[in-house]
């Protein structure tokens, strides 16, 4: 197909042609002019748009074979997309060309301009690598698109268990263990491609065999989620080094200058291992002294007998459910506005919010990690708030933490049973 001449077209009409016999170019370029004069009226009139430059030069590609012919036509035009649509169907009418029957069948009309937007953006995903790589590795002038673009590039799927990972991951000797595929790409965005991700707490095949050949340094969030996966590392790979986002933040978020300073304070796993032993030996030791305090056993006072009666042993009653009505703390219309505001928050996240005596937000955690996390709190919680339902260990936990309000969409838990003041949607 020859080149065609109007660089300043918007739109390419593509068409198909079949003739039931042997045609030539100069047959076909006939019949569009011939057949379609005067079909549209003076001001589509294809010799005259032609002549005025806003039809290109019409380019014909035409194959014989077995006694009929079959090509293509081509035509550039600089017309808007409703005229240009009316000459593309116009063409559809034509049904002999030279000697022979034939039809014409539109295939499509191409937007030139996205086309070029197209080419324009690949390119320059491709320059900006370039420029990533060797002059201005942390440049942050391109548009964000491109970056991003650039960044998802660079990923790779490593392994049997397909991990997002740094393209260097395979020839680096030292790499990065991280949570997940959003930390892999921050990390790529600052130069880091030695890393690579868990995708979840469960420790794949493939990082306990990069583990054992490589110098492994673990970088995750500063949050307790972390600590579950360093633990589940620490039982089954070879671990070197760890390192901590600042506390309450993700790998994800941090700023260059906040990775750079994790990873120069990086610790031995060995003295990690040592942090989380102490800290879940303090924890098991409130525990139990909570359990011993509540489950110390309660002295009877002996019941006075008077001398001239025989004395004799009162029958033991079952010990009666200690009813709470009077203890409970009763919310004010403010704080149930804002627990129906919360809870309307929570509804399909699983989660829930930890407040202070001010309603402010100390933390939000799965429901699923909820009874431990308040456990670890022990105290300084005025109200939790959850989407789920209350069950008998998180009211008992709250009851022992001091929790004034528990605000769910139900509750398996009746409210005499504990002090805890039990709040429902339909309370609210």
């Amino acid at each position: 197909m020859g080149k065609i001449a109007q660089i300043s077209s918007k739109y390419i009409i593509h068409a198909k042609i079949d003739a039931e016999g042997i045609i030539d170019k100069p047959d076909v370029i006939g019949a569009v002019f011939g057949q379609t004069e005067g079909l549209l009226g003076a001001d589509l009139e294809l010799r005259e748009l032609q002549r005025s430059g806003r039809i290109g030069r019409i380019e014909v590609d035409i194959e014989n074979k077995n006694g009929k012919s079959g090509g293509h036509i081509v035509i550039p035009s600089s017309l808007d997309k409703a005229e240009t649509s009316i000459v593309g169907a116009a063409l559809e009418i034509i049904e002999r060309v030279g000697p022979c029957d034939a039809k014409i069948k539109i295939e499509n009309i191409e937007d030139v301009r996205i086309s070029k937007r197209t080419q324009v953006i690949e390119r320059a995903k491709e320059l900006l690598k370039q420029l990533q790589d060797t002059v201005l590795p942390d440049s942050q002038d391109i548009t964000n698109e491109v970056s991003a673009s650039v960044r998802v590039m660079e990923l790779i799927e490593y392994g049997k268990d397909r991990l997002a990972a740094g393209p260097a991951i395979e020839e680096s000797e030292e790499i990065i263990i991280v949570e997940g595929r959003a930390d892999v790409v921050n990390l790529l965005k600052y130069g880091f491609k030695n890393c690579i991700a868990m995708n979840g707490t469960s420790v794949p095949e493939t990082i306990i065999d990069l583990c054992r050949k490589k110098t492994v340094t673990v970088f995750v969030d500063g949050d307790r989620g972390g600590n579950l996966i360093l633990k589940s590392l620490f039982d089954c790979a070879e671990i070197d080094f760890v390192t901590k986002a600042p506390s309450g933040k993700e790998l994800e978020e941090l700023t260059q200058k906040e990775i750079h300073k994790a990873l120069r304070g990086r610790m031995t796993a060995e003295q990690v291992k040592l942090e989380l032993a102490k800290d879940t030996a303090q924890m098991e030791e409130r525990g139990n002294e909570r359990r011993t305090f509540f489950n110390k056993p309660q002295q009877q006072r002996p019941m006075p007998q008077r001398p001239e009666q025989r004395a004799y042993q009162p029958r033991p009653m079952m010990p009666q459910r200690p009813s709470f009505s009077a203890k409970k703390a009763v919310p004010s219309d403010s704080e149930k506005q804002q627990f129906s505001k919360m809870l309307e928050d929570l509804i399909g996240t699983r989660g829930a919010y930890i407040l202070n005596q001010k309603l402010s937000i100390l933390g939000k955690v799965p429901v699923t990690e909820l009874s431990t996390t308040v456990k670890s709190l022990s105290s300084g919680i005025y109200a939790i708030v959850l989407d789920g339902k209350i069950d008998k260990e998180l009211a008992l936990t709250a009851d022992k933490t001091n929790v004034k309000f528990i605000v769910s969409m139900g509750s398996d838990v009746k409210n005499e049973e504990v002090s805890v003041s039990i709040l429902t949607s339909s309370d609210l």
